[in-house]
């Protein structure tokens, strides 16, 4: 008898996310773990370890997506891919194991070979792949720690890029992020004391520090260690920020180093905006159209909604999930999105 039970995993360079969905679609765990992936594969094998031993324990099936295969542990893309999928069949049983293959669909381990480059990075075509049925058109904008997605559906999904290179050439796939992001990644001035100063080129700050001292970080957002492997308060990350404009954090009250954060927020939030003008530019959706957010860094889409004067509409409304799984799931919309998928192809 077949299983209806799915458990979606989205393996990504730095967090390994999963969400099991019952045999009535319903999601009822979700979960976001830090996998720092170019450190080792180990760092792989402990968070499924971790994952399955806080996920049901049944013989479910299992549908696979992924954008780690970029990090620079593994010598190509296709490299990545493959070593990936090896460590998660060490681990998962292999028939019951389905890959996305973006435009190619589903397909078993031992088909996976021929089409390493369909699979590499697909896991915004699941979301994006999901959502295109249940809406008549939409942008969806999804902001995670490290990247930004920008696709259009109306349909069907309306992207000009499938690969990194192409979306990165279009501005569907953006590398900003809420919490990995670099500051000099985001802003090449800051105003501060009656001057633009240029950042230091180094990462000793991050926008996860930006948004913690704009007091705007969602809970549990930041999994991973400080750039300098200090604290987490908000005068730990004042300090970092402070030391980005070559000052110590005690040269000035808290509030400048605040205000300075917000322009920071506000360069991200403007590059944003910028990519999805573009986007919309293509008169692929009508004015009404909504955004769809999803991401870790969401509650920037519903900003960005009201700025362009369009409905927000959260990811989570498209699913049904207990009240227990609310907090991680539209962080989670690639894992959930690609469980759905296979479902429906079940």
């Amino acid at each position: 008898m077949r299983t209806s039970e799915y458990i979606g995993w989205d393996i990504g360079g730095a967090h390994l996310k999963a969400a099991y969905l019952n045999d009535h679609g319903t999601v009822e765990h979700v979960l976001q773990l830090p996998c720092p992936l170019w450190q080792g594969l180990s760092h792989l094998r402990d968070a499924l370890e971790q994952a399955l031993d806080e996920l049901p324990d049944r013989e479910v099936r299992h549908a696979i997506t992924m954008t780690g295969e970029l990090v620079d542990l593994f010598a190509s893309r296709a490299d990545g891919v493959r070593q990936l999928l090896n460590t998660v069949a060490s681990r998962l049983p292999v028939e019951r194991i389905s890959i996305y293959a973006g435009d190619a669909g589903f397909i078993s381990p031992a088909d996976s070979e021929g089409l390493v480059e369909q699979i590499a990075s697909a896991n915004w075509m699941a979301t994006a792949a999901f959502i295109a049925p249940l809406v008549s058109q939409a942008l969806i904008v999804d902001i995670g720690s490290t990247t930004t997605d920008i696709i259009p559906v109306r349909g069907s999904i309306q992207a000009l890029g499938r690969n990194d290179y192409q979306r990165l050439a279009c501005q569907e796939l953006i590398y900003t992020g809420i919490v990995r992001t670099p500051v000099m990644a985001v802003a090449d001035r800051l105003p501060f004391d009656g001057e633009w100063i240029e950042p230091m080129a180094e990462h000793f700050a991050v926008m996860a520090d930006v948004y913690r001292l704009c007091q705007r970080l969602p809970v549990d957002a930041d999994q991973m260690p400080a750039a300098d492997n200090c604290g987490k308060s908000v005068i730990d990350s004042a300090r970092r920020f402070a030391r980005m404009l070559g000052c110590d954090v005690e040269s000035a009250p808290i509030d400048a180093w605040r205000r300075c954060a917000e322009f920071v927020a506000e360069r991200q939030l403007r590059r944003i905006a910028d990519a999805s003008a573009r986007v919309l530019s293509r008169e692929i959706l009508d004015d009404e159209a909504p955004l769809i957010g999803a991401g870790v860094g969401r509650f920037l889409v519903q900003e960005l909604a009201e700025r362009l004067e369009r409905p927000y509409i959260d990811f989570s409304q498209f699913i049904d999930f207990v009240p227990a799984t609310e907090h991680w799931l539209a962080s989670c919309a690639p894992a959930i999105a690609c469980a759905g998928l296979a479902r429906t192809k079940n």
